[in-house]
């Protein structure tokens, strides 16, 4: 029987004395607390740490930035914190064909700043840029506005590559736009919490940077006025990047519109808004309130509930009008920023049995609708409660992947849909 200091021994000389270290409460996540973590320098490092602890039967927590390590369910185990911190370099950025590959722990600001030098981005505007990784954007399926004009996060993916529980390094796609052939480990990767493999690197499709860019905002008398601006915008012949709508307990509904063009564009794009939303007043914005999505998880939260949501955009607005209707019974303050293609975030400020009556009544009205709620903060007095919800008739695949590329449970064991 291998011992526990041989199996410290094995991972210490994997990835070198000052790399591997006893895990402290700071590394602690969902109130459960790992015993120890390693800091791979490369992606075979993490396949050969990977390959030790489900031989050894670990329980592996992949890690990156550290921003999202409370979303999802509590894990059943944490022995091992495998950190991506040192896999942080853009590896290639091809700018003429308008491809990167970087490695997953590199941070969405530092690459974005790369990309900059040769005007061009990744068109993703996931939360806390300055923190958080790659790999863990890509792990949370974590992107914002800028999803309306340039797709989903696993859109923007063209290869990647993952270490699997079993040391298997496997990749999938390529280096150029068309390439289509492989296994399509992207969109398997993309979302599923890192419980199928640890992403190591990754090649996104580019955009250019835009010449310039202008934000208008109106509001909206009520909810159903929200949905009809946001419709005729979208049925009309705007070039919009970004449209959202916004609105919160004691205030008004407001409607927040990006453009992105040259100045030229700008202005025909504005004064086409202006006629096509002739009972609201127009006004030019801050690119601050694109941070609104952000700015939910400012304040304090240890007494809130945050939430993803997701509906079809035809019932935006009966959506707002449920929030509204549900929280004002309980006497719950509420926020909620959601994006005209259905997906939003909101905030639920409450007295505890008040916020879980609200999280689960809400819940079960968009499921039943064909929507959903995530939830991605719980206090303390919620911890009983689900982070997904209901996982709906495509739960038996996700068990059947699972046991195919982690069969010993080695990776983020239970903090997925279903327990998985």
């Amino acid at each position: 029987m291998i011992t526990a200091s041989v199996i410290e021994e094995k991972l210490r000389s994997i990835v070198g004395v000052g790399h591997f270290y006893a895990a402290t409460p700071s590394d602690r996540l969902s109130r459960v607390q790992p015993k120890l973590v390693a800091e791979p320098a490369n992606e075979q490092e993490v396949a050969a740490v990977l390959s030790c602890a489900n031989e050894a039967g670990l329980a592996v927590i992949p890690r990156g930035g550290g921003t999202k390590l409370a979303w999802g369910n509590p894990p059943k185990r944490a022995d091992l914190v495998v950190s991506t911190a040192r896999l942080n370099r853009v590896l290639e950025h091809a700018w003429a064909d308008l491809t990167v590959t970087v490695e997953a722990g590199c941070t969405l600001q530092t690459l974005q700043e790369k990309l900059a030098e040769h005007g061009q981005r990744l068109a993703l505007d996931g939360l806390w840029p300055k923190r958080a990784t790659i790999g863990g954007l890509l792990s949370t399926n974590d992107s914002g506005v800028l999803r309306l004009r340039f797709g989903a996060l696993r859109d923007l993916i063209i290869g990647v590559t993952l270490a699997l529980a079993n040391g298997t390094l496997a990749s999938s796609g390529g280096k150029v736009v068309k390439n289509v052939a492989g296994y399509d480990l992207p969109k398997l990767a993309t979302g599923a919490l890192g419980t199928l493999g640890v992403i190591t690197r990754v090649v996104f499709r580019l955009h250019p940077l835009p010449h310039s860019v202008r934000t208008l905002s109106f509001s909206a008398a009520n909810a159903e006025g929200a949905q009809r601006q946001v419709l005729a915008i979208q049925d009309s012949k705007l070039a919009h990047t970004a449209l959202q709508v916004r609105g919160e307990s004691a205030g008004q509904i407001l409607a927040d519109i990006l453009f992105e063009a040259t100045e030229a564009g700008l202005a025909a794009q504005e004064s086409q808004l202006r006629t096509l939303l002739r009972e609201s007043a127009v006004q030019k914005s801050e690119k601050g309130v694109w941070s609104a999505r952000e700015d939910l998880w400012q304040a304090a939260f240890e007494n809130a509930a945050i939430a993803k949501l997701s509906v079809l955009p035809s019932t935006i607005a009966k959506t707002l009008r449920l929030i509204e209707e549900i929280a004002n019974a309980r006497k719950v303050q509420f926020q909620y920023v959601v994006q005209a293609t259905g997906l939003g975030a909101l905030r639920l400020d409450g007295e505890m049995s008040s916020l879980k009556a609200v999280v689960e009544r809400v819940r079960n009205e968009l499921e039943s609708g064909g929507g959903s709620l995530v939830v991605l903060n719980r206090p303390s007095g919620l911890e009983a409660l689900d982070a997904w919800g209901s996982a709906g008739h495509a739960i038996a695949l996700m068990r059947s992947l699972k046991q195919q590329f982690d069969p010993k449970a080695t990776l983020n064991p239970g903090r997925f849909v279903g327990g998985i």
